[in-house]
């Protein structure tokens, strides 16, 4: 059975309430006992309304620049990496082997982690601890996996075309004979966004 001692030096964060601390380690592939998912739901939560915060007050940034930015720390690759450098994982309880470690038991772990914090030590506590741990994780460059997705189907490549307006750029990118559009405060914002959108749509059909 997993040290929970060892999980909260892993932590940084000593539990008032350990049986808490008890639930946050625990997976859902333990039946009968009270798994974690209800402190990933409050740990989301907490997670998002710090990064948030943290972007309102530090950024003239707008809305979708700071929405765009938010992503790239609450996404699960990003929780990923917080909870690999944290080392979590070893002590969670789990049955089932390790096929009950797949899919997004890393990152959730780390949302159980941040919601179990903010109910046993508040928000002074959870701030503490995600100024500690969150990592954010790098922008997506949508452009060459569009170019990619598409140049595996076809010896074309995306057609993009941008205009500047007052509000920025404005940008249409065309290929395998769909389209899409995207703005950003710069060209190339513009054309990422347009990719992006794109690279949904193919990649969605």
């Amino acid at each position: 059975m997993p040290d929970l001692a060892d999980a909260e030096r892993a932590l940084g964060y000593t539990f008032r309430n350990k049986a808490l601390l008890s639930v946050c380690f625990t997976h859902a592939s333990l039946v009968g006992e009270e798994s974690n998912e209800r402190l990933e739901f409050l740990g989301d939560a907490v997670i998002g309304l710090y990064v948030t915060d943290r972007l309102y007050r530090g950024s003239a940034a707008s809305e979708g620049q700071l929405t765009e930015r938010r992503k790239r720390y609450v996404s699960r690759e990003a929780l990923e990496e917080a909870e690999h450098r944290l080392g979590l994982l070893r002590y969670l309880r789990y049955a089932g082997g390790e096929d009950a470690l797949r899919g997004k038991t890393a990152s959730n772990l780390f949302e159980a982690a941040a919601g179990a914090i903010y109910l046993d030590g508040g928000w002074a506590a959870a701030e503490e601890f995600l100024s500690r741990t969150l990592v954010e994780a790098e922008a997506p460059n949508y452009k060459t996996a569009l170019q990619e997705y598409v140049q595996q189907r076809t010896h074309a490549t995306p057609v993009y075309d941008s205009r500047e307006d007052e509000d920025g750029f404005s940008c249409e990118v065309r290929a395998l004979g769909r389209s899409a559009q995207g703005r950003g405060a710069t060209k190339k914002l513009a054309e990422q966004a347009a990719a992006r959108s794109l690279f949904g749509i193919l990649t969605e059909q």
